[in-house]
């Protein structure tokens, strides 16, 4: 069977597709890129916000127009909280809700997906084999938060870990195909291991995955900051641990992160940025940020604002705020107009590309390691690759060879266009 997968939103989101796709593979079934040769479609979709709905069924709707012999499968936050708007469109043959995502493979093609370990099908195969030098591995999923406007947890449920055998085993099988960078993920990370009773349990985690596997990259996704303690950053010792912390701060409005029921503020989130800061050094610090929360003054922005240009983040993600039927932020009074929004969206998306600039600019004649990840296209030259630094940087050269899945020394040039471009020393290949 042929299949077409696609995924929108969270990084989450991509690595339970990349999971299927290797479970698919596993069975014998093909991985098909274009939607009008699958006999079979998955969508993972999003909801986070407005937008994000009105993306996955416009996206339903676009694969049903390219190949409408094609049955539809849809899972994901939105399929889980709306499913009567996923049913309806066309071509859409079945549900698969998030509580019962790790079944669908099974769903779909009547076999139970083997395990990893077991079933090493695809390790003579290309590295890379989902098209990624970095794998997205799901070590978490639900949240326990009571953040106003978040419908994750209404989407995903409460949360829970997985067995840290299992996480290992999927890390050494994705080194065995050849990945050489691993991106743990979940909705709420940092609460690995709480529901079994572990407070430090992404400490033990990372630790173990550190000692028991010779993955050359590990990276975290998203990290809430209440989680974390100074000691946490002592992980960083290890130089396989890329430097890149990503902190969602939402406010940097004490009265707005109230009313968000976030549990950190200003004082709180300076104290752990610094502590970050002094002990990965060179570390690229990101964040995320809500502007028009319900009851957000311009007093209470300019304050956050001020806030986040002191933080001096390296990359900031700047969302506008969107009602979401069922969290607690709907019901609040003080809604914000879209005018509004835009314009404070735009203040603080100058800021972050204010801020990445300054800080790959840093990095100037500069020689670091480079994950050499995807072509962007090719001139008579040579190829145009594009890769990343451990902490996060975009580099790109143009190169006779094409690097993909390999890690070089680079020497870092100037910052066009948010990268910086690039020269490889290829003496280790």
């Amino acid at each position: 069977m042929k299949v077409h997968l696609r995924s929108l939103g969270c990084r989450l989101n991509q690595s339970e597709m990349d999971t299927v796709a290797r479970q698919l593979q596993q069975q014998g079934h093909e991985i098909v890129t274009d939607a009008a040769q699958a006999d079979a479609v998955v969508v993972n979709t999003c909801a986070v916000t407005q937008d994000a709905t009105r993306t996955s069924r416009l996206t339903v709707r676009e694969l049903h127009r390219a190949n409408t012999d094609a049955a539809i499968t849809v899972t994901g936050c939105y399929a889980h909280i709306a499913p009567a708007e996923i049913q309806v469109l066309p071509g859409v043959t079945r549900l698969v809700d998030n509580l019962h995502k790790e079944t669908l493979v099974e769903t779909l093609t009547g076999q139970p997906a083997a395990p990893f370990d077991r079933e090493p099908l695809e390790r003579d195969q290309h590295p890379g084999a989902v098209g990624r030098t970095r794998a997205f591995v799901k070590v978490q999923d639900g949240c326990d938060n009571a953040c106003t406007f978040c419908v994750t947890t209404i989407a995903r449920g409460a949360g829970r870990s997985r067995p840290l055998t299992d996480v290992i085993n999927e890390v050494r099988y994705l080194f065995a195909l050849g990945y050489r960078e691993a991106v743990l993920t979940g909705v709420h990370l940092g609460s690995y291991g709480h529901d079994r009773g572990e407070g430090d349990g992404l400490i033990r985690l990372v630790q173990t995955l550190l000692a028991e596997t010779d993955m050359p990259r590990l990276r975290l996704s998203s990290l809430e900051p209440w989680d974390l303690s100074p000691d946490f950053f002592d992980l960083w010792q290890n130089p396989r641990l890329c430097r890149h912390l990503h902190l969602p701060l939402q406010s940097g409005c004490d009265t707005t992160l109230r009313r968000m029921l976030r549990r950190t503020t200003q004082a709180q989130f300076r104290t752990l940025v610094q502590a970050a800061r002094e002990r990965i050094p060179e570390a690229r610090i990101t964040s995320d940020v809500i502007v028009g929360f319900p009851g957000e003054t311009e007093a209470e922005f300019e304050t956050s604002a001020a806030f986040i240009e002191e933080m001096d983040f390296a990359g900031l993600h700047v969302f506008r705020y969107s009602r979401r039927p069922g969290t607690a932020a709907a019901r609040l009074r003080q809604h914000v107009g879209e005018a509004v929004k835009k314009q404070r969206s735009a203040w603080l998306l100058a800021l972050a590309e204010a801020g990445e600039r300054r800080f790959c600019e840093r990095f100037a004649g500069r020689t670091l390691d480079v994950l050499w990840e995807h072509i962007a296209g090719a001139t008579e030259a040579g190829f145009m690759n594009v890769g990343y630094t451990d902490n996060y940087i975009r580099a790109r050269c143009l190169h006779p060879r094409v690097l993909t899945d390999h890690i070089t020394p680079a020497r870092l040039h100037s910052y066009v266009e948010g990268q910086m471009q690039a020269t490889p020393v290829l003496e280790a290949l």
